[in-house]
């Protein structure tokens, strides 16, 4: 493989959907073969698999050939050359200054640029008033020599809450928490974040960016940004990307067609005061105050994927999340068992907690035309004595298997079903700071443990670039355990799926086109009945017991409580 064919090593921002979902569309089509179950790809791997379907034109539909040249364009830097654009104030080879598509792009042989800006909003409307989203900011990457890639991309978001109805948020502070639809409890699929001083609404800001240093054979870089782990369609059981970005070092190693190595090591936010560590601040007559820092977070884990035929991908990998005052180096080992190496770190002395490791699988196939069948499991603890007869406790962990037929027997159509189960405890820990999340936000299934997730959906694309997505989701929590040591195993003892204590019905028609290459416009209607259940049961002692009303405000936003229709309609450069 040629070095020509690596360059511009940057990922792809996971919320470009519509790339995603189309190089997925050709691989079931088996006109490419990817391997699917960690994402971002690559600005690169993308323009690559693009090519590699130009090449098979013959096999393509019309509209798949128009989307092959449209999406090439937005990656000529990629296919060394500049794109051609609709209103240019420049035409060179080199160089390209546009108004539509608004974009910066140089090219030459050792240095390749690309800036564009991002600027968008959203208005989403229903009985319970108006909230407007709105974003801006830029996207830089750099290209230097065709072996080191640097980028940033920033966006600050806002949530406003002014124009939602009074009847529903009576005061303003009301309007302003109104306006949060991403919170750790909340049972959505918004994207987590951290929302600025208390006097704002919905505002907050997130940075991504990176180096990294590349080859035909892989990559290393140290990054910042949103990683999803595991095949879906409707967020992954490992990693779902829902949580925040976070800073980590990046390990990829593709040095033959049937073995792919990936691996990171990354900073989390634990989100927990560490009371031994704090800054002095002084104010005025001699008074001063303790400002305590967050406990150090970090996690380690590893995925290795085996193709032993072309479309079936194998892959398994494993995860330690550990909470030292400092890194510790036998987990920058790529390939290793991490339990293993916790268990020789920290069981020499009496009463020394271990770390939290679990090991998860991945399957995917496109063997078959026009169908991709897949499942994903993550083991978050594992005793094989609960597996005797007689024995009523569970092992905690979580399954995912889902299918999409595309084009077939109706071509432009998509068909996509997806179930997944997650046990009691799964992704908890009875220590706060080794818990599967960041920021608060669970690292795995945005439902969390104990819960069940049902989603069906048709796409259907009859023209270039325009994409009408029709979905159902059934969302179910049951009864919430906390993970307190002494109490676990009553909790792990009780039956899972058993008491639902929460439900979500979610209808939702999306339409959204791309006019220009990095230029959409969106239309939404959704309706949702989310709902509240009081447990009649008896309770354990570890459970998190309230009513009906208790666990409607801790898993959803008042805006989407009972029964809604919501309308969203938005136009954005940059997503």
């Amino acid at each position: 493989m040629s070095l020509a064919s690596f360059s511009q090593d940057i990922p792809e921002n996971l919320s470009y959907t519509q790339i995603y979902d189309f190089i997925d569309e050709l691989a079931i089509d088996r006109i490419i073969s990817i391997n699917s179950v960690v994402k971002p790809y690559s600005r690169d791997y993308i323009a690559e698999k693009l090519r590699e379907a130009q090449a098979k034109d013959s096999l393509l539909t019309k509209r798949q050939r128009d989307e092959v040249l449209f999406y090439l364009n937005d990656y000529a830097l990629e296919c060394d050359t500049v794109p051609k654009n609709i209103v240019s104030w420049t035409d060179k080879k080199t160089f390209a200054l546009s108004l539509l598509q608004p974009s910066f792009h140089y090219n030459n042989k050792h240095f390749k640029a690309r800036v564009t800006p991002i600027l968008g909003m959203d208005l989403i409307g229903g009985k319970k008033g108006l909230l407007m989203k709105r974003w801006f900011g830029a996207d830089i990457q750099m290209d230097i020599v065709n072996h080191v890639s640097v980028w940033a991309s920033f966006r600050d978001q806002s949530y406003n809450g002014n124009y939602l109805s009074n009847d529903y948020f009576p005061m303003q502070v009301d309007k302003m928490y109104g306006a949060r639809l991403a919170q750790p409890s909340f049972l959505n699929q918004v994207d987590g974040c951290e929302y600025k001083e208390a006097t704002y609404g919905g505002d907050y800001s997130d940075l991504r960016g990176g180096i990294r240093a590349y080859a035909w054979w892989g990559s290393i870089g140290l990054v910042k940004d949103v990683i999803q782990w595991g095949d879906a369609y409707n967020g992954s059981n490992i990693i779902s990307g829902r949580a925040p970005s976070f800073p980590m070092l990046t390990l990829n190693l593709r040095p033959c067609k049937w073995f792919e190595l990936n691996y990171i090591h990354g900073w989390l936010v634990s989100n927990v005061i560490d009371s031994t560590k704090y800054y002095v601040e002084n104010y005025n007559d001699g008074v001063t105050a303790k400002k305590y820092r967050p406990q150090n977070k970090f996690i380690a884990a590893n995925m290795l994927t085996f193709t032993p035929i072309q479309g079936l991908n194998l892959s398994l990998g494993n995860a330690i999340v550990y909470a030292e005052n400092n890194v510790q180096a036998a987990y920058f080992i790529p390939i290793a068992y991490y339990k293993s190496i916790d268990h020789l770190l920290t069981k020499g002395l009496h009463n020394t907690e271990n770390q939290n490791s679990m090991i998860f699988f991945n399957i995917s196939s496109r063997n078959i035309k026009h169908l991709h069948l897949y499942g994903s499991v993550f083991l978050d603890e594992f005793n094989s004595q609960r597996l005797k007869k007689g024995n009523e406790e569970r092992n905690p962990w979580s399954y995912k298997v889902g299918f999409n037929v595309s084009n077939w027997p109706v071509k432009n159509l998509s068909v996509q079903g997806e179930f997944t189960r997650t046990n009691i405890i799964n992704y908890k820990h009875s220590i706060s700071a080794l818990t599967w999340s960041s920021n608060s936000y669970c690292l795995g299934s945005y439902l969390g443990d104990n819960s069940q997730d049902i989603y069906v959906a048709m796409n259907y694309k009859p023209v270039r670039s325009l994409s009408l997505h029709l979905s159902y989701t059934n969302a179910t929590k049951y009864n919430d355990y906390q993970y307190i040591r002494r109490l676990v195993e009553e909790a792990l003892r009780q039956k899972p799926f058993n008491e639902k204590v929460w439900q979500n019905d979610l209808v939702a028609f999306k339409a959204v086109y791309e006019v220009v290459n990095n230029a959409y416009a969106v239309v939404n209607v959704e309706w949702n009945n989310a709902r509240g259940y009081t447990p009649t049961s008896e309770a354990i002692a570890s459970e998190d017991r309230l009513d009906a009303q208790g666990y409607l405000d801790k898993y959803t936003p008042k805006l989407y409580q009972g029964k809604n229709w919501t309308f969203t309609v938005g136009f954005s450069f940059g997503f």
